[in-house]
């Protein structure tokens, strides 16, 4: 893996510029797709090509967290602004209900009852195409090629972790509808309240990570406690 090929495919991306980056997303006609890079998953595209592939296969990365604000300043390229899915994504969904364009909502992922409630939430309608994270990637195909529509935006959000979701992504782009598909994590269980969100200080700080290995350290303890120093060793040694 290359770590200069993956964040020079990153879009840095600062207040001024996201509106515009925005509007070209959901005025797309044809399949475009979206994730964020952050400590965790140069990790994983460390550790497999194959997930390293997947990631560049994406139309547009952008910057998630502080580990690759330092890892952009330890190579020379100027970081903008973080922008992790938590917070951007809902912008991007807001935007598409003021829009004028007809849209169908799909949210892949997670396990009910997060999963309708979090939909909900982040689409503002109970319109929504569901799925559970937890099957056979056939399955998601099967489902978006019966439901997608020509004429319309088809919206998806993946809420499955990764790498699960950058493979599917990647696999949804090859249908050729119009089309947004989202890498979105933890984003359905976040607005459905299944998981809390650190103090705002802390992620003015960049430490939500530290309050997210606080309150759940047995799931974490291996990205966040092994997997910051293989961060930074990679960054150094690659």
């Amino acid at each position: 893996m290359s770590n200069e090929k993956i964040l020079n495919k990153i879009s840095y991306l600062e207040s001024k510029d996201l509106d515009t980056f925005i509007d070209n997303l959901i005025t797309t006609n044809r399949p475009v797709s979206l994730g964020f890079v952050n400590q965790h998953s140069i990790n994983l595209m460390h550790s497999d090509e194959a997930i390293y592939e997947q990631f560049l296969s994406l139309s547009y990365l952008l910057r998630d967290g502080i580990g690759v604000k330092l890892a952009c300043k330890y190579k020379g390229i100027d970081p903008k602004d973080n922008l992790n899915g938590t917070d951007f994504i809902p912008k991007i969904i807001n935007a598409i209900n003021k829009s004028d364009r007809d849209v169908n909502f799909f949210a892949f992922g997670t396990s009910e009852p997060w999963l309708s409630e979090g939909a909900f939430n982040l689409f503002k309608t109970e319109d929504v195409i569901t799925e559970n994270g937890f099957q056979d990637e056939d399955v998601y195909i099967k489902n978006f090629k019966l439901n997608a529509q020509e004429n319309a935006l088809n919206c998806v959000v993946l809420a499955m972790g990764m790498p699960k979701q950058e493979k599917l992504a990647e696999l949804l782009s090859k249908i050729q509808v119009p089309s947004i598909i989202i890498c979105g994590g933890a984003i359905i269980d976040f607005q459905a309240g299944k998981v809390k969100r650190s103090p705002e200080i802390l992620r003015k700080l960049g430490l939500e990570w530290l309050y997210r290995l606080l309150s759940e350290p047995k799931r974490l303890f291996k990205r966040y406690v092994i997997g910051i120093p293989k961060f930074f060793y990679n960054l150094i040694v690659n």
